[in-house]
């Protein structure tokens, strides 16, 4: 198969032509011709962007939830419990997510079975961590087996995700509308950095990209072993060791599960939104030996005195700038004004040389990776509040944030180059026009392995 994008900016250089066979570039200049033909218009052609940090199924979901966004009361909350249960059937299961104690203090069953006496309801925290059920839901549920995050006289389950889903019984939600929002937004490749991706969750999701329903390249990380499809389906990416604040595991188990992750051949990526768990991670690195690739995935708060440590272990921070600019108001009146700049660190990182990738944390903030590349340069909230300006990036810099190899990612950058996987975003202007106001607007047409999987003038 042949492609040629013609009349496109590429590293700085415009009027060239790009041609594709086979999967990868075969050449760049002008005059070049062949096969089927995208006129680019002086677009910038660029790497295709990479999430490196999503939950694909939960993004998903998503789509048949209610979201919280822009509540910022109890009466506002209940209010949309309200809207949610009268809008379907008696008995039926309602799946709210989103929710912060900011809204509505500490949610109980109690409280719950006021909102929704005869719904199945069912609240997931922010955090993703936790869910609160109400009492008609914790009886579907049956009894016995229960997980150890299980509190039946409070409602809550904490990380047991793939538990409730097999006590419900549901379908997966299509993987389809994901994958085509994604290339819109020209994303090509993703790392789902899900705990509980076994042999199952991975063959639904190799399914859907062979299928071209999730065109993407995908690598996938799990909490335990899991094999590489003959096809290359999906890649294998690191082992995920999840942390909780309020029940953080032994340094020894911790030590443990690196020595497993390296039995396997795998890197190691470990969940850390606070300055306990990162200092739980750093010393359990510091005992196992860290390895390039090994990551610390969100890096939510990272002392001054941590970045010397990151450094040294060649550790790997993969954040999520978004969080800064959705959940910022939050952060601005809850986090003491000293600590604002630890929070989702970036420039400093870098000016440090520690490797920093780019990544959405999707369902838990936008997927659109071009709200975090705008966020990473403004550091501000959507009420207009700066937060750890100090730590806001230049454009290019923000967009190298996404254009990271998936197997090193903040370590080796993709390349528009001959050779190089035709995995490329074309955009509608110039690349220093579109980033000064970076948008999902821009992209003009997606590229994947040499295939349009979107244009937006076909």
């Amino acid at each position: 198969m042949t492609l040629a994008i013609r009349n496109v900016e590429v590293d700085g250089r415009a009027g060239l032509d790009v041609r594709i066979v086979d999967g990868r570039i075969a050449g760049i200049g002008a005059g070049l011709a062949g096969g089927d033909e995208i006129d680019g218009r002086g677009g910038a052609l660029i790497p295709g962007l990479c999430d490196h940090h999503i939950h694909l199924f939960g993004l998903a979901a998503r789509a048949d939830s209610v979201t919280l966004e822009g509540v910022e009361t109890a009466d506002r909350f209940a209010a949309r419990i309200a809207a949610a249960t009268a809008a379907k059937p008696v008995g039926a299961w309602v799946r709210v997510l989103g929710y912060h104690e900011t809204m509505a203090g500490e949610l109980t069953r109690d409280v719950l079975d006021r909102l929704a006496p005869r719904h199945r309801l069912r609240v997931q925290h922010q955090t993703g961590s936790l869910w609160v059920l109400n009492s008609a839901a914790l009886a579907a549920l049956g009894e016995g087996d229960d997980p150890p995050g299980l509190e039946r006289d409070a409602g809550r389950i904490w990380r047991a995700d793939a538990w409730l889903r097999a006590r419900i019984g549901a379908e997966p939600p299509p993987l389809a509308p994901i994958g085509g929002v994604l290339a819109r937004q020209g994303v090509t490749a993703l790392t789902d950095a899900s705990v509980t991706t076994d042999a199952d969750a991975a063959g639904r999701l190799a399914a859907a990209h062979r299928a071209g329903e999730l065109p993407q390249r995908l690598t996938l990380m799990s909490g335990g072993p899991l094999a590489t499809p003959a096809d290359g389906a999906f890649a294998v990416g690191p082992v995920k060791v999840l942390l909780d604040d309020h029940a953080l595991i032994d340094l020894d188990d911790f030590v443990g599960r690196i020595a497993g992750a390296r039995a396997q051949g795998r890197k190691v990526g470990v969940h850390c939104v606070t300055a306990a768990e990162l200092a739980l991670s750093l010393a359990a690195f510091g005992m196992a030996g860290a390895e390039p690739g090994d990551r610390i995935e969100h890096g939510g708060v990272i002392p001054p005195d941590a970045i010397g440590e990151l450094k040294a272990l060649g550790l790997t921070v993969v954040t999520q700038s978004a969080f800064i600019r959705e959940r910022g108001d939050r952060y601005a009146a809850n986090v003491a004004a000293e600590d604002l700049p630890d929070l989702y660190r970036c420039a400093s990182l870098l000016a440090a040389g520690v490797p920093v990738a780019g990544s959405s944390d999707a369902p838990y903030a936008t997927p659109d990776p071009w709200v975090g590349i705008a966020a990473a340069m403004a550091r501000r909230s959507a009420g207009g509040l700066s937060i750890g300006a100090g730590e806001a990036v230049d454009a290019a810099t923000a967009l190298g944030l996404y254009l990271g190899d998936p197997a090193a990612p903040g370590r080796r950058r993709r390349r528009v180059a001959v050779g190089e996987p035709a995995d490329l975003c074309l955009l509608d202007a110039p690349l220093r026009d579109v980033l000064a106001h970076p948008s999902a607007d821009r992209v003009a047409a997606t590229v994947i392995a040499g295939r349009v999987v979107h244009a937006a003038n076909p």
